[in-house]
């Protein structure tokens, strides 16, 4: 019965459509009030985008209509089994061990259309094209495009870095819905966004993806303590402890209190199993750290060291 019913409201817009025209606000209200009823690609949408393409093509807001309608229907989901506890930085759906304990979770796998995909592309293509000091809208292809790689985000990296040359060569007066203007350190911290969700896809082209473009960052923002980090935390992961406390030191050389740095100082030096390194880290952070909580947690820890023998 509630489907029937959406039906019917959407048939009733959709008639009301075809005896009237409407201003861009009228199809844009028009848009949310059938996408509350029906969903991004729910039943009437499609009409209702052709109508508004129709009457006004050059409407950004039509456009990524459009890329949302695409978006949602190049999507289909399903359950699938994996040993492992995370898949593409997520958790899983129903955690699971078998009768001799070993790991079969069920994680939520999206399968893409890839026709439908690409019209959701061109769609946001068409967008950034009519508004180009939008950086909301090259997010939103941005993150689009990291899903549908699924893992392996080659074509994300070239348009990340594609992003960073526009940005530090010619740089644009950005705007993003609902924040206003993007400065330059506001940018920087989306970059370290996309830094820290391909370190997170957990797979072996996001490691290096992450670490590329890290790389990447720091030939426009020499010294920036974010990228510096990065590539410490990426040879950490590495075991690659010579390399990494290269990058951490050089961050804690400009920055005595970075908490990310020493945090992993700590953890590299208790990873070698080196107490003499461990103190040093500690006595750094219970002069230097960021917090309250994170000095006194650092003394506390150097003086349970020194009651050992």
């Amino acid at each position: 019965m509630k489907r029937i019913l959406v039906i019917l409201l959407s048939l009733a817009t959709l008639t009301a459509m075809a005896q009237e025209t409407f201003t861009q606000e009228e199809y844009l209200r028009r848009y949310k009030n059938l996408v509350a009823r029906v969903g991004a690609s729910g039943v009437g949408v499609e009409t209702l985008l052709n109508r508004w393409a129709e009457a006004y093509p050059e409407d950004v807001q039509q456009m990524l209509a459009r890329f949302s309608f695409c978006y949602s229907r190049c999507q289909t989901t399903r359950l699938e089994q994996k040993p492992v506890d995370r898949y593409l930085g997520r958790e899983p759906i129903l955690p699971m061990t078998d009768s001799l304990g070993n790991k079969c979770n069920y994680f939520e796998v999206t399968d893409f259309d890839e026709e439908l995909y690409a019209q959701a592309n061109l769609a946001i293509d068409q967008a950034i094209a009519a508004a180009p000091e939008h950086l909301d809208y090259r997010l939103v292809k941005l993150d689009a495009m990291m899903a549908f790689e699924q893992g392996n985000p080659d074509m994300t990296l070239q348009q990340l870095k594609a992003l960073a040359d526009y940005h530090f060569k010619q740089h644009p007066a950005w705007v993003y819905e609902g924040m206003g203007e993007v400065d330059n350190d506001q940018f920087k911290a989306f970059m370290q966004d996309y830094c820290v969700a391909l370190f997170r896809l957990g797979t072996p082209g996001g490691s290096e993806a992450f670490k590329a473009f890290s790389e990447y960052l720091l030939t426009y923002c020499k010294d920036e303590p974010l990228y510096l980090n990065n590539l410490g935390s990426y040879y950490l992961t590495k075991k690659d402890f010579k390399k990494a406390q290269k990058y951490f030191d050089q961050v804690l050389k400009k920055d005595p209190g970075n908490s990310t740095a020493l945090k992993n100082c700590i953890l590299m030096a208790r990873s070698k199993k080196d107490l003499n390194l461990e103190k040093k880290y500690l006595a750094q952070m219970a002069r230097n750290g960021e917090t309250e909580t994170d000095r006194a947690s650092a003394q506390a820890r150097l003086d349970a060291l020194a009651t050992k023998k």
